[in-house]
């Protein structure tokens, strides 16, 4: 289930809260509850990325980000992630999440969200964002929707590790070739 008594907690502290500049962070602190554990009784992976939620939509509050796309009728979407883990978050343990966007290209905004506990970083998630315009208009140019916000500027350099997964990203197949297994595992599945 998703989280809505923490989430809308978290909307409330941001819309609160002062607003961020276009690449200000912002850092949340959070525990991990008894429903957020895996069968090792540690945060579950895929919890992980709804717990990101409760930085993220904060962060885009306080960016302004939410403000603007609600009155262009545009959407928010992720269209990308990869997450490392390397240090596991126990049952009641508090940790602090930072949130911040890096920068954008043509066609996403790029941010880097991260799970820290007792000084060390849990986890940390690189994804991107695109906005998306009303039915069927398609993906809002990312420069285009800063100028609305009010930061016609353009983006700062995205780090070279960014701009290595995005090129990683773009050498992967879509669809999946799926059928490319040589074996009969794929019988059963589309061509």
């Amino acid at each position: 289930m998703y989280p809505l008594i923490r989430f809308a907690r978290e909307v409330v502290a941001a819309r609160r809260a002062p607003r961020l500049p276009p690449l200000g962070i912002h850092v949340s602190t959070h525990r991990c509850w008894p429903w957020d554990l895996d069968p090792w009784i540690e945060l579950n992976n895929g919890r992980t990325l709804t717990l990101y939620d409760l930085g993220r939509i904060p962060m885009a509050i306080r960016l302004g980000i939410t403000d603007t796309l609600r009155a262009r009728g545009w959407g928010f979407t992720v269209a990308g992630n990869s997450v490392r883990y390397r240090r596991r978050i126990r049952a009641m343990q508090r940790f602090t999440q930072v949130s911040r966007m890096l920068g954008w290209d043509e066609r996403f905004l790029y941010m880097e969200q991260s799970m820290w506990t007792r000084g060390d970083c849990a986890n940390h998630m690189l994804l991107r964002v695109a906005i998306v315009g009303g039915q069927r208009a398609g993906i809002v140019p990312p420069a285009d929707f800063m100028a609305a916000m009010g930061h016609p500027e353009a983006s700062p350099p995205l780090p070279d590790w960014v701009l290595a997964w995005v090129e990683a990203d773009a050498r992967r197949p879509w669809p999946p070739r799926i059928g490319d297994l040589g074996d009969d595992r794929t019988d059963d599945l589309p061509a």
